[in-house]
């Protein structure tokens, strides 16, 4: 049985301590390697040799760090394929859904190879007779990202190669549930030569992550998870001094305009909801048509009857299985709960077998018509393949509906009315909007948005954002005499 290792200062290093985590593939329960439980020795190791490297990494020129983002970008595509599987292995997802991950990836990789214009200041000629006034940006330090397990290859490049880009180390640190990913992709950067310590990887569950949160030598956390530990690691690692940006949870509606192409929408809808399982941040979660529906429910009903679940390796599987027995009860339970709300089960996903793979933690597509607007249902992440089909009058009450509620990471509207269009991105509190798109998913150049109970902090990931949240500003005002000169 493989047991991992940390990434520190250029070496595979064995955890200090000795108790393990089993990586399980979840389709099918076997045992795929063993992680280290890891905690603050760990950590501290690894900051020292982050904290270390950054004062010759920091005066580089960005040119030349750069260089090495290129190399990284060619060798991810050579081996986006192995990196693919291995996700669809540790994390459930089919093999397609770990493919545009791993794309995802390395356009973040490719944007921040632009980090010579990117991170350019501003310059003022005479803002007073002979004086110059100019700013410039700098590098903070050691930055981390504590990574969730849904998106092992894809989440920590909105960080990692921009944090490096602009002159900090780095370190990562994956979920145990699914460290299998980063170490492929560490032994991809094993190969390039970088100097020691500037990028880290370090193992571990809780203690790991307290610890990196308090580090005194930590400049910046980046994080992606529930809206609880989003909130519990903003608090606990600005108290400690540090720049955070926490990504939070998520309830994503999307509206269905009775204009709307019916069919091309439901099947944008069904694959919205249904991707990854409904294990991410982008997944739609309520479905909300407005008017006359019944031709709308009746084709999203048909589509999701279709897709199959199972081994995301299987070429016929559209769907996997989620994370781990307890998600799967709780996601069971949830649907069991909507219905004792007053929901009628459309769908019922809960007690599907995969043959072949009768033990893994699969749920079929679930939809749950008429939830009520103030239940449980209708207000928690349930972060699984749950659809909530609601049915309203108007657009207004349809916005009010995305509006009152907690979360704003994304809200989709589709229409065949620019003007209903125009409404909708005007009026609706949601940081990703998307007309007529199922996943308002932000390309590498802009910024992955979040507004209320999902994101924390002021910059996201990804893009200006990044480059923003990397460095600090620093403003130079400048004179000099003619008549110091001459004294020389």
């Amino acid at each position: 049985m493989q047991q991992l290792r940390n990434y520190i200062k250029g070496e595979w290093t064995r955890s200090h301590k000795d108790d393990f985590i089993g990586v399980d593939n979840p389709a099918t329960l076997e045992v795929l390697a063993q992680v280290p439980a890891g905690g603050a020795a760990d950590v501290n190791q690894a900051v020292a040799a982050a904290n270390a490297a950054f004062p010759a990494w920091r005066n580089t020129p960005a040119h030349h760090r750069i260089q090495y983002l290129f190399k990284f970008k060619t060798l991810l595509e050579e081996h986006r394929a192995e990196i693919a599987r291995t996700i669809t292995l540790e994390c459930g997802k089919t093999y397609g859904e770990s493919q545009g991950e791993m794309q995802r990836a390395i356009e973040n990789v490719e944007m921040a190879c632009g980090i010579p214009a990117l991170m350019q200041g501003q310059f003022s000629e005479d803002i007073a007779r002979g004086i110059d006034e100019f700013m410039i940006r700098q590098p903070l330090g050691v930055c981390v990202c504590i990574a969730p397990f849904n998106f092992p290859g894809m989440i920590p490049f909105w960080f990692l190669p921009y944090a490096i880009a602009c002159g900090n180390t780095f370190i990562v640190k994956p979920s145990e549930k699914v460290p299998l990913t980063m170490q492929k992709v560490f032994e991809l950067i094993d190969q390039l030569d970088l100097p020691p310590g500037v990028l880290n990887m370090v193992h571990g569950a809780k203690e790991s992550v307290d610890t990196l949160l308090e580090h005194p030598d930590v400049k910046a956390i980046s994080f992606v998870g529930s809206t609880p530990i989003a909130r519990y690691v903003y608090a606990k690692a600005a108290q400690n001094g540090k720049r955070v940006q926490a990504q939070g949870g998520a309830k994503n509606p999307i509206i269905v305009m009775p204009d709307a192409d019916i069919e091309t929408t439901a099947q944008i809808v069904a694959d919205s909801v249904y991707g990854c399982a409904g294990q991410r941040c982008l997944a739609a979660s309520m479905v909300v048509t407005i008017g006359e529906h019944q031709t709308v429910t009746d084709s999203i009903v048909e589509l999701t009857k279709n897709r199959v679940t199972g081994f995301g390796l299987a070429d016929e599987v559209s769907m996997g299985p989620v994370i781990t027995a307890e998600s799967k009860a709780r996601i069971n339970g949830l649907i069991g709960e909507g219905v004792a709300e007053g929901a009628k089960l459309l769908l019922d996903g809960r007690n599907v077998k995969v043959s072949g793979y009768e033990n893994g933690h699969f749920i079929a597509p679930t939809i749950l018509e008429d939830v009520p607007l103030g239940g449980k249902i209708a207000t928690t992440e349930i972060f699984g393949p749950v659809m909530s089909l609601i049915h309203l009058d108007t657009i207004d009450q349809a916005i009010e509906l995305v509006n009152g509620g907690n979360y704003g990471n994304m809200a989709c509207l589709f229409t065949s009315s620019g003007a209903i269009a125009r409404q909708f991105r005007h009026d609706a509190w949601a940081g990703n909007i998307g007309i007529n798109i199922g996943v308002a998913a932000p390309m590498a150049e802009f910024p992955f948005s979040g507004w209320k109970d999902s994101f924390f902090g002021d910059l996201h990931g990804q893009g200006r954002h990044a480059v923003e949240f990397f460095t600090q500003t620093k403003v130079v005002v400048e004179r000099w005499l003619k008549t110091w000169e001459r004294k020389f």
